[in-house]
């Protein structure tokens, strides 16, 4: 265990807000057992990532700040403990690998696809950030969900708004499958008097 990966690791986690904080171990949550992840504090985080994955630990951090809109705290790929085999390529909402762009093709970029692409879980956070205290009253009005699951999404993670909002959008695009996809969405939420940097951002998602 190098002990200067650990202490970058350490002033990484400690550079975010416990808001932020509870949403990397809730992005751990399928890497990690969750009974050591809640309870965790910060340095306690940090062990059981150099336990679990030795010289990769960083590696794993760097991956999931970008999900939580920190990629100021990215660190340059090439540090040691920060390179991961095989080298990341875009992935979809449940992690498989986007397949390339074939390179028989004359065009520079891929042709637009006939339907919307489905909104990946990176996304669902990124929308999570911006949806506010008023979450409930979305997923009811708006998104059709019941007043129970809510209920539970409250209980499951009472520390952070932001992770009930991101569960709750989850729960709508388990619901709608292929048609989660942000025309979809932004239709859903259109009713809701939300913040217009949701819908800007729906809006920036449906030209990827």
């Amino acid at each position: 265990m190098a002990q200067g990966e650990r202490e970058l690791l350490l002033s990484l986690v400690r550079e975010l807000s416990e808001e932020q904080f509870q949403s990397i171990k809730f992005l751990l949550e399928e890497q990690l057992p969750r009974g050591e992840l809640l309870p965790a504090t910060r340095p306690d985080l940090c062990r059981l990532l150099l336990q679990r994955f030795p010289g990769q630990a960083l590696a794993i951090l760097n991956d999931l700040l970008p999900k939580i809109s920190r990629h100021d705290l990215v660190r340059p790929r090439g540090l040691p403990g920060t390179e991961r085999e095989p080298p990341g390529e875009e992935g979809d909402a449940r992690g498989h690998p986007i397949s390339p762009p074939s390179m028989s093709s004359p065009a520079a970029h891929p042709p637009p696809a006939a339907h919307p692409r489905r909104l990946t879980e990176k996304d669902l956070m990124q929308i999570a950030q911006k949806l506010g205290k008023e979450w409930q009253e979305v997923g009811i009005v708006c998104l059709g969900l019941e007043r129970s699951r809510l209920d539970q999404i409250r209980e499951d993670y009472p520390r952070s708004v932001v992770l009930q909002s991101f569960e709750m959008l989850l729960e709508w695009q388990r619901r709608e499958k292929q048609e989660a996809t942000a025309p979809r969405l932004r239709a859903c939420l259109d009713p809701a008097s939300l913040d217009h940097k949701v819908f800007d951002l729906l809006r920036s998602f449906e030209g990827d």
